[in-house]
Parts: C-alpha cells; sequence; structure tokens
C-alpha cells in the first residue's frame, strides 16, 4: 500500500484512477512511458488511466487497455492487488492496482508512447511518478 500523508497540506480534488500490472508468461511486467506533453512526461508508469463518472475501476481499465494498447481484457482477468494514495502538489491520488495474467490481441502502442517489458527486480531501474514508487517492492516480492 502507498500513503502520503503531508502535514497541513489538503488537496483540493481526488483523482481516482486505475492501473494494472500485465504480467507475461515469463512473468515481467508491461510499464509505459508517459509522452510529452503530459505531466510527469518521462516517467515510467503502469497502463491504465482515469476512472471517469459511471465506471468501476475494472471498466475503466477494459477501456484503457483498448484505447492505449490496443488488448481486449474481460473484468474477470483483473486481480485486485494493492493500491496507492498519494498528496501531489495539486490533488490526491488514489488508484487500486490490479494484476493481469491474460488478454487478447498483440500489445500495440496507440498513443505514440514507449513501452517495456520488464522484469520485476529492475522494476526499480525506471523513474515513476512518486505514487508508483512503493508499488515497484510489493510486486517485485510478490512476482
Amino acid at each position: 500500500m502507498s500513503v502520503d500523508l503531508r502535514q497541513g497540506k489538503t488537496p483540493e480534488k481526488t483523482v481516482f484512477v486505475s492501473a494494472v500490472a500485465l504480467v507475461d508468461a515469463d512473468h515481467r511486467v508491461l510499464i509505459a512511458q508517459r509522452p510529452e506533453g503530459k505531466s510527469m512526461a518521462g516517467l515510467w508508469e503502469f497502463p491504465g488511466g482515469k476512472v471517469e463518472p459511471g465506471e468501476t475501476p475494472e471498466m475503466a481499465l477494459v477501456r484503457e487497455l483498448k484505447e492505449e494498447l490496443g488488448i481486449d481484457i474481460t473484468e474477470s482477468c483483473l486481480a485486485p492487488f494493492t493500491f496507492a494514495s498519494f498528496t501531489y502538489d495539486d490533488f490526491h491520488l488514489m488508484m487500486p492496482l490490479y494484476l493481469c495474467r491474460v488478454w487478447k490481441g498483440e500489445i500495440t502502442p496507440m498513443e505514440g508512447q514507449q513501452v517495456k517489458w520488464v522484469r520485476p527486480v529492475r522494476l526499480g531501474d525506471y523513474p515513476m511518478p512518486p505514487a508508483d514508487v512503493p508499488l515497484v517492492a510489493m510486486l517485485r516480492d510478490f512476482l
């Protein structure tokens, strides 16, 4: 669990996103690099995105993975793993992280982002947003 309790800091808004650690047959995890023009550009993260009104976190992942990576997943293939709760300067992030080992289609970066398959012990070699960093240790210990 990633929790950051900055004393005296009350975020103006909470952003709810969901993310997934796609795990291949070799136990590697897929990470994607945030493209230029987005906040935290150049940092590596787990695929996913904002949960829209009326969506569950699982529904958001089904939609986001189709849009971002061109793959189809079903909600039943998403196993809840952990979550991040982190206060950035201008918002608070709540992000459940799921594990997924089954999908249909070839992973194709649809938004021009770079993607890499990385062994869990090497995930710490990639700069990530602060909320994602504690998740790396949990994945390394679990996978």
